[in-house]
């Protein structure tokens, strides 16, 4: 969803001070592009921002240099951009096209990184938008102490993920054979059905089993990793058809906001978990917390 705010002054980003890479819900009826030549997109909020780190940042409109806005205390990372490519029909037609999805993402990315290396950094839903510097400041510093709230939260602190893989067993002969064909006569031999039977219960005893070890797995390394972490996520493991990935199995798909001096811990109990489990422990990071910064 978009972030444009609306004719009568409204802003339709989240509540939340921040929120992930996917968007927020609106809290107010949009109602299409400023009117303006230029609208400004709001990538993030921080306490201070040394101006250099955002020289040379393409953002997402060309010819637009990525700079700051003070309001009250605090500074947004900001942009013009062209009212007319950034309306709300532009923006439902660019996050539909998963190539330009992916491109925008990275570039509002790019920026909230830099911008992080200031300081603490609370990242804003991709696509926010006002009519205007104004507009922009004026419904930040309406959620000034929440803005305050997450970054006094995550100083200090960085997002890490973790994905967790089991194989996936192939199946054995027996377990796609089919059932054992009636000889000359129509009459099996005794007792051929009841061990076909019994070798599919035992099949499927054994797929639930092996469903409960991974499940059990997953609540290990998630409850060892957790008590590292000042918060953590647990989202959605991906399916082999969404990661293309047959031959193994996502188990754990989290994410933990650690303080820095944990860091080194958090590494170490991620190589002992693999070794420990036998399970593929897959650490990504660090990030900006993006998946923390709506939860004050």
């Amino acid at each position: 969803m978009t972030g444009i705010d609306t004719a009568d002054g409204g802003a339709t980003d989240s509540d939340a001070p921040g929120g992930d890479a996917t968007g927020s819900d609106a809290s107010a009826e949009r109602r299409g592009a400023p009117d303006a030549a230029t609208a400004t997109y709001v990538f993030a909020v921080c306490r201070q921002l040394d101006p250099a780190v955002l020289g040379g940042l393409a953002g997402l409109a060309a010819g637009f240099p990525v700079r700051g806005l003070r309001f009250g205390p605090l500074a947004a990372v900001v942009q013009d951009v062209p009212a007319a490519e950034f309306s709300e029909d532009a923006w439902q037609q660019r996050l539909s096209d998963r190539a330009e999805l992916e491109h925008c993402a990275r570039a509002h990315h790019e920026v909230v990184t830099a911008a992080a290396a200031c300081g603490p950094t609370a990242p804003l839903a991709l696509a926010t938008l006002y009519r205007g510097d104004e507009r922009a400041r004026q419904a930040l510093e309406a959620d000034t102490d929440r803005f305050t709230a997450v970054l006094a939260r995550i100083e200090d602190h960085a997002e890490w993920g973790v994905k967790v893989y089991l194989p996936t067993p192939f199946p054995t002969s027996s377990a796609t054979a089919p059932a054992p064909p009636l000889p000359q006569g129509g009459r099996a031999p005794r007792g051929a059905g009841r061990a076909y039977l019994e070798r599919k219960r035992g099949l499927h005893q054994a797929r639930e089993d092996r469903h409960d070890r991974a499940l059990q797995t997953a609540e290990d390394i998630d409850a060892a990793l957790s008590r590292l972490a000042t918060a953590a996520r647990r989202l959605r493991p991906h399916s082999p058809e969404m990661t293309g990935e047959k031959h193994r199995l996502q188990i754990l798909n989290a994410t933990y906001l650690v303080t820095s001096v944990c860091e080194k811990r958090l590494r170490d109990a991620v190589a002992g978990l693999r070794h420990r489990t036998g399970a593929e422990v897959e650490l990504s990071g660090p990030w900006v917390p993006y998946s923390f910064v709506g939860e004050v």
